[in-house]
């Protein structure tokens, strides 16, 4: 089992990933659970479905017995209606400031449950146990959030989690989308922090369909970059922005194809490509990397045919609109070099040039 600790100047907490991980309820967090007056499960409908069992029967063995609140799955349940529907719920069922949540799903549901607990009559303590490859990113940081239909994340809050449980033996169930979309997130802490890990996953063959033991320990890698940035500046002001490396134009991509109709990690691996293009201009990025990547993107499944379907002004004014724009500019992650992430204004003249130039580059792919 795996183990790291997130250290912030008023919290700390740690992350745990491996097989095992839900035994813990019996052990590290016996006096967490015995200390909340009740326990609620906010559940996505799919991981509850397939997984719901294993999680009751450990809360089951640690004598905790929770109610359970299903939500829709994915982006369904980022909405106002579900928030408030969640709340009316713990009215209902008598929490208290001294109740405690658990988030048990991917990473919308763990934003929604994060944002339930943040609001909670002014702030309860919840608990993350993550089912999804792309959760070992959003279940760590305290980032919570619902979308609007006017953009991505644009009410949240910061709320940091009691725990992290990631039990790995439920990723064997995802359907070939999900492990894309978590991967993108995954090789997204590569790029920003090491060259050499960066190099190795894009040479990776099973990067696709990885089997439980590589993906634990890999997942642990990217976890420990987030932590480590985390740590250092919890709340965005600075470093932490280099963990939306590919976020801005992915963002944008998932706000016009309709949250959902791409997964997370599919629009963040075409922000990726296309902040790519931008660190070409502004880094030392060249042009075979970038196509070498557009191509490494398509062989394990990734599309980019949003860019090509969508005029570039659908996209802009969901850029525009995005918390990292400012003055009519938006901030983007560029690397200056693989593992040397940096943010640099854009302007929309040069976002479109860079739009177009990605579309380019998605018909010569194959030939670069």
């Amino acid at each position: 089992m795996g183990k790291l600790t997130v250290q912030l100047p008023d919290a700390q907490y740690d992350v745990h990933i491996g097989e095992y991980v839900y035994d813990l309820f019996s052990s590290d967090y016996k006096g967490l659970f015995q200390s909340a007056d009740r326990v609620g499960i906010i559940a996505d409908e799919n991981a509850a479905n397939l997984h719901l069992p294993i999680l009751l029967e450990a809360l089951q063995k640690a004598d905790i017995a929770p109610l359970v609140k299903i939500v829709p799955p994915g982006e369904e349940c980022k909405t106002k209606e579900v928030f408030f529907e969640c709340h009316s719920y713990l009215i209902n069922e008598n929490f208290t400031r001294n109740s405690l949540l658990i988030a048990f799903g991917g990473g919308a549901c763990g934003d929604l449950t994060g944002f339930v607990a943040a609001t909670y009559m002014r702030g309860i303590r919840f608990v993350q146990c993550p089912t999804t490859i792309l959760a070992h990113d959003s279940a760590v940081g305290g980032k919570t959030a619902i979308n609007l239909p006017e953009g991505k994340n644009m009410v949240g809050s910061f709320h940091q989690p009691s725990a992290v449980l990631f039990n790995t033996t439920l990723l064997t169930t995802l359907p070939p989308r999900e492990i894309r979309s978590g991967m993108a997130e995954l090789i997204k802490h590569a790029f920003i922090s090491d060259e050499n890990w960066s190099k190795s996953l894009l040479e990776e063959e099973t990067f696709s369909n990885p089997t439980e033991q590589w993906l634990a320990a890999e997942l642990l890698k990217g976890i420990q970059v987030k932590a480590d940035i985390v740590a250092e500046d919890e709340f965005e002001h600075s470093t932490r922005k280099f963990l939306n490396f590919g976020h801005t134009f992915g963002h944008a991509v998932e706000a016009v194809c309709g949250f959902g109709g791409l997964s997370h990690g599919e629009c963040v691996a075409i922000g990726m490509a296309y902040s790519f293009i931008l660190s070409e201009r502004h880094g030392t990025i060249d042009e075979a990397f970038t196509n070498r990547f557009i191509r490494f993107a398509k062989k394990n499944g990734y599309s980019f045919d949003p860019v090509l379907e969508h005029p570039f002004g659908s996209f802009l004014v969901f850029m525009e609109k995005d918390k990292k724009a400012a003055f009519g500019e938006m901030n983007f992650v560029m690397l200056e070099q693989l593992g040397s992430p940096f943010v640099k204004k854009v302007s929309a003249v040069e976002c479109e040039q860079a739009f177009f130039e990605l579309r380019n580059r998605i018909g010569m792919g194959e030939r670069s």
